[in-house]
């Protein structure tokens, strides 16, 4: 086995990528960008940064609702995130630790194969889902713990996934999922797979254009404008505690919610900020008024139907995955639920994820919900203790069998 590891988290927004000895890792947007300002140029990943003016940008995006659809774009993405401008990888002497989402396509995972071991000729390669490699973390980082409850909430979706010993589990009982399938509330991968694995069709894209959306009809015209309202939305929404009381505060004239956002002009402001209530206005500065949408926005985590979306939200979908699970696991899931993705930055999170499963699982459980210090590159450290596992040869598939069994023994060999 090749002694440099490499680990590519590779999300649909954002791919966190990195050799085993880094520290942390790049975080690289995952999408080749155009502007109007600049359309004959092309920026890929974080070459982003140099655009001037990043109004009314033009996304290529290589994932559509979670899956790879684009091979070209995201070769293109890999490309550059392997060769010299960012790592200077030499990727015939290279282990590659690569992430892809749950109940991948078949035909998606062979691209993949195909990509790695015959476009850049890698030394052995592992395909394996980015949450088990976070279920894998918290059990080195919590050696006590058996089981852990992950909730994954990213750029596409929001998945809550039950592990045990770093193993996903399957559902505890068939005639459970034949009741739900026949209510048509599960999808075929769940109807092949029998998994405890749950989806929500929520994540931070819809949040984004969500906002696009209503701030549009109420205040301005930012259809366009999908990079400044994504930073308008980390920047200033939270996860109310108290939706109602909330909303009430809203309709008051002593509004506490209440904020202003100054947009950029790209001239002065490069980067749009929060106003500060004692600051006056300067110049020709625009600005939106954010109201209830500071909350509204990401409470449809929690009640996906406030859009049409008739799915669980985050806390209902944790039972529900919880009660797929033997009844003797269901105390440490409940003890043992952790955190990760973007969405979970937003603040308030954590607290509103455990007010809710609180409220529904029985008193005698203990209900501890886990936010670690960085979600988002929480996978990509996992992937790194993997790298330095024993149990890592016996996952990987080298180019020597790639080339003497084909695509076979990958499918034999990586459980995603």
């Amino acid at each position: 086995m090749a002694k440099t590891t490499f680990v590519l988290d590779n999300g649909a927004y954002t791919s966190k990528a990195g050799f085993t000895i880094d520290d942390e890792p790049r975080i690289i947007p995952n999408c080749i960008t155009k502007a109007k300002s600049e359309r004959r140029r092309q920026f890929i990943g974080d070459q982003i940064d140099d655009c001037k003016d990043v109004s009314g940008l033009f996304y290529i995006l290589p994932f559509q609702k979670g899956y790879l659809v684009n091979s070209d774009v995201q070769k293109t993405i890999w490309d550059y995130i392997f060769g010299r401008d960012v790592f200077n990888c030499k990727m015939s002497e290279l282990d590659v630790i690569v992430t892809e989402p749950y109940f991948n396509f078949l035909s998606i995972q062979e691209v993949m194969n195909e990509i790695f071991f015959e476009d850049y000729q890698v030394d052995s390669l592992l395909r394996i889902n980015s949450g088990t490699l976070s279920a894998y973390h918290y059990q080195k980082t919590h050696p006590e713990e058996l089981c852990c409850l992950l909730v994954e909430s990213g750029y596409s979706f929001t998945h809550i996934a039950p592990y045990c010993k770093g193993k996903k589990l399957k559902a505890n009982n068939f005639h459970f999922y034949m009741k739900y399938l026949y209510k048509k509330m599960i999808t075929n991968s769940f109807r092949s797979n029998f998994s405890a694995i749950r989806r929500i069709d929520v994540g931070g894209k819809l949040l984004t254009n969500h906002l696009k959306e209503i701030t549009s009809y109420r205040q301005l015209h930012v259809m366009d404008e999908t990079y400044v309202m994504n930073q308008v939305k980390e920047d200033i929404c939270f996860v109310s505690n108290d939706f109602y009381s909330d909303m009430k505060q809203c309709k008051l004239k002593n509004n506490t919610i209440q904020r202003d956002y100054v947009l950029p002009d790209y001239t002065v402001i490069k980067r749009g900020y929060i106003k500060s209530p004692d600051k006056k206005l300067e110049g020709n500065e625009q600005i939106i008024r954010m109201n209830n949408e500071r909350f509204s926005i990401p409470e449809l985590l929690f009640h996906p139907s406030d859009v049409g979306i008739q799915q669980m939200g985050i806390a209902e979908a944790i039972v529900h995955a919880i009660k797929a699970t033997p009844e003797e696991m269901h105390p440490h899931f409940y003890k043992n639920i952790l955190l990760t993705g973007g969405n979970v930055f937003f603040p308030g999170f954590r607290d509103r994820v455990y007010q809710d499963v609180r409220a529904l699982t029985f008193e005698d459980y203990q209900v501890n919900v886990v936010l670690p210090k960085n979600p988002m590159v929480y996978a990509w450290h996992g992937g790194v203790s993997l790298s330095s596992d024993k149990e890592v040869n016996r996952m990987m598939v080298t180019r020597q069998q790639y080339e003497e069994h084909g695509v076979s023994i990958c499918q034999d060999k990586f459980d995603v």
